[in-house]
């Protein structure tokens, strides 16, 4: 079987061989694939045998994608997924190296994130505007909220939760799901994200398949969870509306949670970060001089001294 130089019935299967070989989520599987079509695309366009690329055309492809213009985390992570990808196919003896190995991949700060957050306050108002709703979809509206607001889950996993993912566990309603590298993870939901999510299932039904269902029956995607919060902020009144997401309420959700005391290592395991740093970057409030340990150590020092 032979890559060829633009997308085709090879390419396709030398990527699914390889997404099979990796344990990712469905949302992750769709990204990967479509990072090897823009790769393949570009070299069709360059008349650039993949087979043969150097990591100088690996270069000249990320600086192509930075002058879209492309974030650098983006483009680290389409190289990422590209060098797996090479190193597949190297393994098979379709390639005789990886080039992505020697590529100059763009400098991501791992203390920042571009992600627009939201405060405690902000969090509120968008809740609010999503209680003032009325219609067909208000209450699936409230309900995806809520999770994201409550959970912080990733849209990509709460777009793929089916109904039979809701669930009971030693007293604690619970929602199952597959997460970020295809593992397996479990949270627990509040008691009003519970009540809300019961509020949507008595429009919804008790029916098998996508718990998030469009009035077709379809499953909701990604694009209708981005365009519903900004659609919710700009009626709330918050500003930046239009570059809100359904990330910046992951990133609420890891600023409350560390504002409210609950340890850094809690906060990681909620939301699935393999490296702390990861967590301490969504954060955001993790520069506030209140929280400088000099007032630990020192309010410690006069209690000793008192006693």
């Amino acid at each position: 079987m032979s890559l060829q130089p633009h997308p085709t019935a090879s390419a396709t299967q030398f990527t699914e061989a390889w997404l099979e070989n990796r344990r990712l989520s469905d949302h992750t599987r769709d990204a990967y694939r479509r990072d090897v079509a823009s790769w393949l695309t570009w070299c069709t366009e360059h008349g650039l045998d993949p087979r043969h690329a150097t990591f100088l055309d690996i270069n000249a492809y990320a600086r192509a994608l930075e002058a879209r213009p492309m974030a650098a985390a983006t483009v680290a992570r389409k190289l990422s997924g590209l060098s797996s990808w090479y190193a597949f196919l190297h393994k098979l003896g379709a390639v005789t190296a990886n080039p992505v190995g020697g590529a100059d991949r763009p400098y991501v700060d791992r203390d920042h994130s571009a992600t627009v957050g939201l405060t405690p306050e902000e969090v509120d108002a968008l809740l609010a505007a999503a209680d003032r709703q009325d219609g067909p979809a208000a209450a699936r509206h409230r309900a995806v909220l809520t999770l994201l607001a409550d959970l912080g889950l990733r849209v990509g996993e709460l777009v793929s939760l089916d109904l039979t993912d809701i669930g009971w566990e030693r007293g604690h309603r619970t929602v199952r799901f597959t997460g970020k590298g295809g593992r397996p993870r479990r949270r627990v939901l509040t008691p009003g994200a519970a009540a809300t999510l019961d509020e949507y299932l008595r429009t919804r039904g008790t029916g098998p398949g996508p718990l998030f269902a469009t009035s077709t029956g379809s499953r909701i995607d990604r694009h209708a969870v981005f365009r519903l919060v900004r659609r919710l902020a700009a009626d709330a009144g918050i500003a930046g509306a239009d570059k809100l997401s359904p990330h910046s309420l992951r990133h609420a959700f890891a600023t409350a949670a560390r504002a409210e005391g609950v340890p850094l290592e809690d906060v990681q395991d909620a939301m699935g970060h393999a490296d702390p740093r990861t967590t301490r970057r969504y954060d955001r409030d993790r520069h506030n001089l209140d929280r400088d340990p000099a007032y630990t150590i020192a309010a410690a020092r006069d209690r000793r001294r008192s006693a």
